[in-house]
């Protein structure tokens, strides 16, 4: 079981900053590759940075240049954005690919998510 707990969301004003963490824990063999997803209001859920243990990333369109996604060790993620827009607000979800620590499986954990708000 691998609990995903994110912190660092809040309300800010267009052109303003904030930084969500997310720390992996519980009982597994390692953790691969994690994400930031995103779910504006009434809309589906959406991918906006990945990063791998390699710490290779990827950046949905709508956030390059203005969000940066990064690992300090293999169970904590960072993102950093900038520049804040209102198109930017919803609820952030962390994601991290766990591997078990008997059974070897490839198991897609989420956390409960952190509300971020842009006020224009």
């Amino acid at each position: 079981q691998v609990q995903l707990v994110e912190s660092g969301g809040g309300l800010v004003q267009a052109g303003g900053s904030l930084r969500l963490s997310c720390v992996a824990s519980g009982r597994f063999f390692t953790i691969n590759a994690m994400g930031w997803y995103r779910q504006p209001p009434g809309k589906q859920r959406e991918l906006v940075a990945t990063i791998t243990r390699g710490d290779s990333t990827n950046y949905a369109d709508s956030v390059k240049g203005r969000f940066t996604i990064s690992r300090n060790n293999q169970n904590t993620m960072y993102l950093q954005m900038n520049s804040l827009k209102p198109e930017d607000t919803g609820v952030y979800y962390c994601n991290a690919e766990s591997i078990d620590s008997s059974t070897y499986a490839r198991i897609r954990n989420w956390g409960q998510g952190t509300q971020v708000t842009v006020s224009s």
